[in-house]
C-alpha cells in the first residue's frame, strides 16, 4: 500500500505589479534618490497606494531637496517600471494608468530627538529605531533559503517577467503560492523536503482572453520555470491557475497597497519569525533593514560553514545605541560542532552590529546601478538573492577554521 504520510508548509510571493509591492517599490525608489545624492540622508518615506492616488508621508532629513514635481516623477517611473505604463491591452478601467495618478506629498523633517542619537559625535551611528531582527538560512535550496518561498518566487519571475512582454494578454499584478510536501515533521526539522504538493498562481488576463486558454498559457510558464524535477512532477502536482475563474480587474484601483504589508514574501515565506519593522521606506540607519541583512548575511555563512542545517539569528538594538542589545543563535538542534550557546558567543566576539559597521561591510550607504538599488531590492525581496551585498558567503571559511 502507498505510503500518504504528509507534512506540509506553503509560502506565497507577490510580484512587483501587486499593489502593496508598488508601495514599497516607490518608498524605496524614492531611499535611492536621496541617498545616492546626499549619503547622509535620513529616510522613513512610507507609501499608500490606493486607485489612482499615491500618497507619500513620513519624515526625511537630507541635503537633496526634491520639490512635488520631483516626487511625482519618480512615482511615474516606478509603476512605468513595474509595468503600469499606459502600454498595455487593460483599460483605464482595468488597471492603472500613469496618466491618471495623482501625487501627495506629506513628508516632515525627521525629528531632532531621534537624530541627536543616531549621528553621534564620535563618528559613530545609533539605531535610528529600537527593534528586533530576524535573519534565516536553511540548507534546503542553493542560495540557502527554504523550499517553498524559493520556488513561489521562481514562478513569481516567470509569469510576471512574461507579462512584462506580453502586456497584450497579462498583467503586472501577479500572486504565486506553493506548498511543501516534507513527509513527515521530523523531515521539515531536518530541511529534507520532498516534493511540491500544491501550485497557485494568479494572473490578470484581458478581456476576452478564454480562461482555458490562459490557464494552457500558465501551465506552460509553470513548467518551464526550471523547478527540481524531483520536486516537481506535472501529473501529481496539484495545480490551480486563476482559480476564481476570472481575473482582468487589478492593480491598486481594485487593490489598495502600502509599505511593509509584505513582510514574510520579503523575508523567509513564514519558516521563521519575522522583526518588528519592514525594510522598505527606510535609510541603513533603521535596523529594521540593516539589522535584517546583518542577521541574514550571519545564518546563512553559519549554514554554508556546515555548523547547522538551518539557523534562526535574533538581534535587538535600542534607539540611539549602537551595539545590539542582545544577539542569539537558535539552530532548531540541527547544530554540529557547536550549540547554540557558543554560536551565539562566537556572533558577539567577533562581529559588532553596529549600524556603522553593517553599514561599511554592505555598502547600504551606496545604492547604485552598479552595486544593488534598495527599489530593486523591494521588487526582488529582501533577502535571498544572490547578487545582494549581504548575501555573501564571505565569512563560512573563518567559521569553518573555528571547527
Amino acid at each position: 500500500m502507498e505510503n500518504k504520510k504528509q507534512y506540509l508548509f506553503t509560502s506565497e510571493v507577490v510580484s512587483p505589479g501587486h499593489p502593496d509591492k508598488c508601495a514599497d517599490i516607490i518608498a524605496d525608489s524614492i531611499v535611492d534618490r536621496l541617498i545616492i545624492e546626499d549619503s547622509e540622508s535620513r529616510v522613513a518615506s512610507e507609501v499608500f497606494v490606493a486607485g489612482k492616488h499615491v500618497v507619500i508621508g513620513g519624515e526625511v532629513k537630507s541635503r537633496c531637496q526634491l520639490s512635488n514635481a520631483d516626487y511625482e516623477k519618480i512615482v511615474k517611473d516606478a509603476l512605468a517600471k513595474i509595468g503600469y505604463d499606459g502600454k498595455s491591452a487593460f483599460t483605464k478601467e482595468q488597471c492603472l494608468h500613469p496618466d491618471d495618478v495623482q501625487v501627495q506629498v506629506l513628508l516632515n523633517q525627521q525629528s531632532p530627538d531621534i537624530s541627536q542619537g543616531v549621528d553621534q559625535t564620535t563618528g559613530e551611528i545609533g539605531a535610528g529605531d529600537q527593534g528586533i531582527m530576524f535573519g534565516f538560512a536553511s540548507c534546503e535550496t542553493a542560495d540557502l533559503m527554504p523550499a517553498a518561498i524559493t520556488y513561489a518566487r521562481m514562478l513569481a519571475d516567470k509569469v510576471y517577467n512574461y507579462a512584462l512582454n506580453h502586456n497584450h494578454k497579462l498583467g503586472v499584478d501577479i500572486k504565486t503560492q506553493v506548498t511543501v510536501d516534507y513527509g513527515s515533521k521530523e523531515n521539515f526539522e531536518n530541511c529534507k523536503p520532498k516534493k511540491i504538493h500544491t501550485i497557485v498562481v494568479s494572473a490578470p488576463s484581458v478581456e476576452g482572453m478564454p480562461i482555458e486558454e490562459v490557464r494552457e498559457l500558465i501551465q506552460g510558464l509553470i513548467d518551464d520555470t526550471g523547478l527540481p524535477p524531483e520536486m516537481y512532477d506535472k501529473e501529481s502536482t496539484i495545480i490551480h491557475i486563476n482559480p476564481t475563474g476570472r481575473y482582468v480587474n487589478h492593480s491598486s484601483l481594485h487593490d489598495s497597497g502600502l509599505t511593509g504589508r509584505k513582510l514574510i514574501v520579503d523575508s523567509f515565506g513564514g519558516y521563521s519569525p519575522i522583526g518588528g519593522g519592514a525594510q522598505s521606506s527606510k535609510d541603513y540607519t533603521k535596523v529594521d533593514r540593516s539589522g535584517l541583512y546583518a542577521a541574514r548575511w550571519i545564518a546563512k555563512n553559519i549554514v554554508a560553514a556546515g555548523l547547522a542545517k538551518k539557523a534562526t539569528v535574533q538581534i535587538s538594538y535600542a534607539i540611539g545605541v549602537a551595539r545590539p542589545t542582545s544577539v542569539a543563535v537558535d539552530t532548531m538542534g540541527t547544530f554540529t560542532k557547536f550549540d547554540d550557546d557558543k554560536l551565539s558567543e562566537i556572533v558577539m566576539a567577533n562581529y559588532p552590529l553596529t549600524p556603522k559597521w553593517i553599514t561599511n561591510k554592505f555598502g547600504l550607504d551606496k545604492p547604485s546601478e552598479n552595486t544593488f538599488l534598495y527599489a530593486d531590492v523591494a521588487s526582488r525581496g529582501q533577502v535571498g538573492q544572490s547578487d545582494y551585498p549581504w548575501e555573501k558567503l564571505d565569512e563560512v571559511e573563518k567559521l569553518k577554521s573555528l571547527v
